[in-house]
């Protein structure tokens, strides 16, 4: 396994020393990270193998015309607001990215959810899992919501996170290894038992458990990666997800600079408000009393702390 990952990791930095010549647009600051694995949680990353267009490509697919033309930066900057503060998609979908990420199965299920993008996995079926799993920090080790059924807070004290550690440690290293005498091959690859067969790579998987990491190659348009980080940056978002959404979130802003700025501004930091919601805020402007708005406490709790309402 140590053999196969060093051999990756000559192959990449061997990919990474090749230089093409194209006459498609390219992007300095995403030429430079390409093949780059940025770390994620405590084994895992994220890095970027291919991508197409930039900022030009989205105002190019807007206008329908070739090249930069003669058009300022500063009417770019304000056609590529007007597009997503209009929620115009079409442009956006010009441009696509292709990532390659290692995660816990866990988060690979909530984002396989984002069903936009084209995926193809690591196959545990045809190859072995090498024996990592994802243990979270003393820090992330919170108590359940009582408010969110999805979420969680308050802070553990250190001897009820160290207790709950060792647990998952213990579990995800017994996993591991009844999974290793299920295939009969230890770590290096060598028969544990020469008298024993071993199931199949398809059946021995099953007892896997869903910290471990799994890979894949996961290529997107503009317009869904967006949508995806819009959902997966915000602060209700899990935390073990929020962190890679974070890092491609990084990695937009190198690849198309005036759309990140747009992204920012019209999406990751605005708010939708429901009807009820703009009633609720007028009425507190004009110094109206609220309690007939039909408003949810989830909605009301949102909106005050958008506003910064006491």
């Amino acid at each position: 396994m140590m053999e196969q990952k060093k051999k990756n990791l000559d192959q990449i930095n061997k990919i990474r020393k090749n230089t093409n010549t194209t006459r498609r647009v390219t992007v300095k600051k995403i030429e430079n990270i390409l093949y780059k694995s940025f770390k994620v949680l405590d084994k895992g990353f994220i890095r970027v193998i291919d991508y197409m267009g930039d900022d030009s490509s989205i105002v190019q697919a807007a206008r329908v015309s070739y090249g930069k033309g003669t058009k300022k930066i500063n009417q770019d900057k304000n056609l590529i607001n007007y597009l997503l503060s209009h929620r115009h998609s079409t442009p956006f979908e010009m441009n696509e990215i292709k990532f390659h990420v290692k995660l816990p199965i866990f988060v690979a299920r909530q984002w396989i959810r984002h069903r936009t993008a084209n995926v193809n996995e690591y196959s545990a079926r045809y190859s072995i899992l090498e024996s990592e799993f994802y243990i979270p920090n003393k820090k992330n080790m919170q108590a359940q919501s009582k408010s969110n059924n999805q979420g969680r807070e308050q802070q553990l004290n250190d001897i009820e996170s160290k207790e709950y550690l060792d647990i998952i440690k213990k579990n995800s290293k017994h996993a591991f290894s009844d999974y290793r005498e299920l295939l009969n091959e230890d770590d290096s690859g060598k028969t544990i038992d020469k008298n024993k067969n071993g199931v199949a790579r398809e059946l021995a998987r099953m007892i896997l458990p869903l910290n471990a990491y799994t890979e894949w190659y996961w290529k997107i348009d503009l317009h869904n990666l967006m949508h995806f980080l819009s959902l997966r940056f915000d602060y209700h978002a899990q935390y073990e997800i929020r962190v890679y959404a974070e890092a491609m979130l990084d990695i937009l802003k190198k690849w198309v600079p005036l759309t990140y700025e747009a992204f920012i501004s019209h999406r990751l930091e605005n708010i939708s408000l429901s009807k009820h919601g703009i009633e609720f805020i007028k009425n507190l402007i004009h110094g109206k009393k609220n309690d007939k708005i039909k408003i949810s406490k989830r909605e009301e709790d949102e909106l005050k702390k958008r506003f910064g309402i006491i």
